[in-house]
């Protein structure tokens, strides 16, 4: 990925994994979790950011039945540290397999706060499967797949890297490059 020289800020978003690159990441986790449970496993996706990986990874999965169910939280409260459970799993999942589903896992303690939920309900495996890892990409700040600002830009079938501080002073900032309605640079 092309950075911009010292002082100066690249304004314009840019691919960091294109619609190819993102099918192929996806197929690929999919044969895995498939080998990982030929009995079958439960994908948990984490609403709403997880939903359009969860959907694309539940199709990648070959050979074995794939239940798919949802959790919602709450953002972290400011200064405390705490997530709350929005919307909790319908499905049973004592003793079975499970997959947590996440767009992206930041500090991991979110995603340890949801590892301890799930356990609780007495499964036999709890697995995560992440699109993106921060440390991976720390520098950068993402939209696309799933991956929102003002929940605008999750429906882009690729990721692209974007100035926060643009997006957080116009949220639709990128939204004609983005979605075709002027020619944006999308090397990828």
């Amino acid at each position: 990925m092309t950075r911009p020289p010292p002082g100066r800020r690249d304004r314009s978003p840019t691919v960091l994994l294109s619609q190819d690159e993102l099918a192929e990441h996806v197929g690929a986790l999919g044969r895995r979790i498939a080998t990982d449970h030929p009995d079958g496993v439960v994908l948990v996706g984490v609403l709403k950011g997880a939903l359009v990986f969860l959907a694309d990874l539940a199709r990648a999965i070959p050979d074995i039945d794939v239940e798919i169910d949802f959790l919602a939280i709450s953002r972290y409260a400011p200064d405390s540290g705490r997530v709350r459970i929005l919307m909790d799993l319908e499905a049973d999942i004592e003793g079975r397999d499970v997959v947590l589903v996440e767009d992206m896992v930041d500090t991991g303690l979110t995603l340890a706060y949801l590892l301890r939920h799930l356990g609780e309900r007495g499964p036999r495996s709890v697995d995560v499967c992440t699109l993106l890892d921060r440390p991976e990409i720390s520098d950068v700040f993402v939209l696309g797949y799933g991956l929102h600002h003002a929940d605008l830009y999750r429906n882009l079938p690729f990721v692209v890297t974007a100035d926060r501080a643009v997006v957080a002073e116009r949220p639709e900032a990128y939204v004609a490059a983005l979605y075709g309605r002027e020619t944006p640079d999308l090397r990828g």
